[in-house]
């Protein structure tokens, strides 16, 4: 049961990290987005370099959640995921409605992770 909880929790990582990157799709579709921008203002360096560490997150878990010792790993699966809850609704709202909505959706995802190493037992 402990290494189908890993897959659970590591499958779980890539679809959160999949419905990031279609929300980010889907405003450079939507026009949303404006090259070299963030809030209508030119971002840093500093502020890409952030955001791409922010990126690397979900990926680096599901690395970690497949390889790193049991209890340690499911502490880490709540307080990462904990932590993109709470960085997210800092986010709120969004200015299109399929970002809002793939928020929600990601939350779910994220509350999965938590209650998934939650509840996992070996």
């Amino acid at each position: 049961m402990m290494e189908d909880t890993r897959i659970i929790l590591a499958g779980l990582w890539v679809t959160l990290m999949l419905t990031y990157l279609w929300g980010d799709v889907l405003r450079i579709m939507a026009g949303d987005a404006e090259p070299g921008k963030i809030l209508d203002k030119q971002a840093s360096q500093a502020l890409w370099l952030f955001i791409a560490a922010l990126m690397l997150i979900p990926i680096l878990m599901i690395v970690l959640t497949l390889t790193l010792p049991y209890p340690a790993i499911r502490w880490v699966n709540i307080g990462v995921a904990a932590f993109q809850i709470i960085f997210n609704l800092f986010g709120l709202p969004y200015k299109g409605a399929y970002d809002n909505f793939l928020i929600g959706v990601s939350f779910v995802f994220d509350g999965l992770i938590i209650y998934y190493a939650w509840t996992w037992v070996v």
